[in-house]
């Protein structure tokens, strides 16, 4: 069984400068980080087709604290895609769609997750993820 996580966001911003945050490595650390200590991941992303990088984190008991990931569609500033693996593998598509009024959509699609549970960690971990991004627009 493969599930599909859908959330759609809106922030205040420019596409350009919403792109930025999701395309820029140092950018990406000011809003993914460790969702139990709130430290920011570091990594290596570059949006270049084929580019392999890594998000690293502490390790826990539980995990190895890396996801890996390639990515897969870089269609500036509209779409972006990518593997995410951290134990299974998925695929993160971000849609990004100007609004009008300096209000911009951010649509995520991860694709590929096996259960429920899985499913709840992904939305639990995006929608906080998401929320600190917005918190760097102000």
């Amino acid at each position: 069984m493969s599930l599909t996580l859908s959330l759609d966001f809106q922030y205040t911003t420019t596409i350009e400068k919403l792109w930025s945050y999701l395309t820029d490595s140092s950018k990406l650390a000011k809003w993914v980080a460790n969702i139990h200590t709130g430290v920011a991941m570091e990594n290596n992303f570059e949006p270049v087709v084929g580019h392999q990088f890594q998000f690293r984190t502490q390790p826990s008991e539980y995990w190895n604290g890396i996801i890996e990931g390639e990515v897969l569609i870089v269609e500036e500033p509209h779409r972006l895609s990518y593997t995410w693996a951290g134990g299974e593998k998925h695929t993160i598509t971000w849609t990004l769609q100007d609004l009008g009024n300096g209000k911009v959509n951010l649509h995520l699609e991860q694709t590929g997750i096996s259960s429920e549970p899985a499913l709840g960690g992904a939305k639990y971990g995006w929608t906080k993820w998401c929320g600190e991004l917005e918190k760097v627009f102000v």
